[in-house]
């Protein structure tokens, strides 16, 4: 009887191992093999597949678990499209309802224990993980192994600063010791500089992006820049030959300066008296205000000023004179005048030397007018138009 029993147990192990390969197609291993314990996937289960950048030692039949609860396996684990990362196919309990932005992470049951991908659902959780679907590297991550933690506390302590800390607070101890009022100086004005700042960080931003513009311009136009840094060497080279005369000329202009300085200061006097005759005029003028451009306009405009405009319909107007071409009127008209209109003769002034202006006779009427137009309109003809 015990020899019959490793017999028959290994006859059972070699039939479940083909009845496995042949319900299940063709056999993938000891990974195919059936475990006991485990999560339970129900009667539905479906999968979803989750990148990773390295998944360590994860392997087939891991443990899939949402808030430390099982509730599914891992079921493949391959590259994934592009070759350089992990394709993990996981199969979930097809219960277990969890968001479509749902996060993956590859930890450790212990510090010595298995892996195994835990399912983390966000704080906004949207939409549904269905079947086929795929969580990517943005959204996976994995807590770093303890050789890694070792090997970097390793090189912290064997090959980094602790040693030096010692040497450090002593030269610091040293530097700060003596001048503390100093030191608490430089750190309320630091502390001065850094809110000025930050009160002016709005204007500094504006400063960045008007610079960020002035770049973006300068490059547009570098071939343009580029020529005029280009031509600006010919026009060096020409100054350099010019030096002589340039400086010539510099130097005469300093001697106008002087001459015009000098003749300024002796005519100074007389420019501003000159300025100060000129003043009731400029007063004049500038409180004649819209007098004298008016006066002007209608100056330029006689006899047919501005107003004349709305009078007239259409593109020409007409004018109706009556020019009365009588001698006697003309010499009449003459004679009302206040002013003298014959020149004063020596020989009637009784010696005087200025002269008085004839007297002109009355003309049979009594009329008022002057008498030399009645005494022509008598001789000829009289009152005609």
């Amino acid at each position: 009887m015990r020899r019959r029993i490793p017999a028959l147990a290994v006859l059972a192990v070699a039939a479940v191992t083909v009845l496995g390969g042949c319900s299940g197609g063709e056999f993938g291993g000891v990974y195919d093999l059936p475990l006991p314990g485990g999560a339970d996937l129900g009667d539905h289960p479906y999968e979803v597949h989750i990148e990773f950048k390295d998944v360590l030692d994860l392997v087939p039949q891991a443990g899939v678990k949402v808030n430390d609860v099982a509730i599914g396996k891992v079921a493949r684990v391959g590259l994934g499209p592009d070759g350089w990362t992990a394709d993990v196919t996981v199969e979930v309990n097809g219960d277990v309802k969890l968001p479509a932005n749902a996060s993956a992470q590859l930890r450790q049951s212990s510090l010595l224990g298995e892996k195994y991908v835990e399912l983390v659902a966000p704080n906004n959780p949207t939409g549904r993980l269905a079947g086929g679907a795929t969580i990517p590297l943005d959204r996976t991550n994995r807590n770093p192994e303890v050789e890694e933690v070792f090997g970097a506390l390793s090189l912290l302590l064997n090959g980094g600063g602790i040693g030096q800390i010692q040497d450090i607070s002593k030269e610091l101890n040293s530097a700060l010791s003596g001048n503390e009022p100093q030191i608490r100086q430089l750190l309320t004005n630091l502390n001065t500089v850094v809110s000025n700042l930050d009160a002016h960080r709005n204007d500094i931003t504006r400063a960045l992006d008007g610079l960020n513009r002035l770049s973006g311009t300068l490059n547009t136009q570098r071939d343009e820049l580029a020529g005029a840094i280009d031509n600006l060497g010919p026009g060096l080279a020409v100054l350099t030959q010019q030096r002589d005369q340039l400086v010539t000329m510099l130097n005469s202009l300093s001697s106008l300066s002087g001459v015009a300085v000098d003749t300024v200061n002796k005519s100074q006097a007389d420019l501003i008296a000159d300025l100060k005759d000129l003043q009731p005029a400029l007063t004049q003028l500038a409180a004649s205000g819209q007098n004298l451009p008016k006066s002007l306009q209608l100056l330029l405009t006689f006899p047919f000023p501005d107003a004349t405009v709305a009078g007239v319909k259409g593109d020409y107007t007409n004018l109706y004179a009556d020019l009365d071409l009588n001698l006697g009127d003309v010499v009449s008209n003459l004679g009302r005048s206040r002013q003298s209109l014959l020149p004063s003769i020596p020989g009637l002034t009784g010696g005087s030397g200025n002269g008085v202006p004839l007297p002109l006779p009355t003309p049979p009427g009594g009329s008022s007018s002057g008498g030399l137009g009645g005494l022509l309109g008598g001789l000829l003809g009289g009152g005609g138009h």
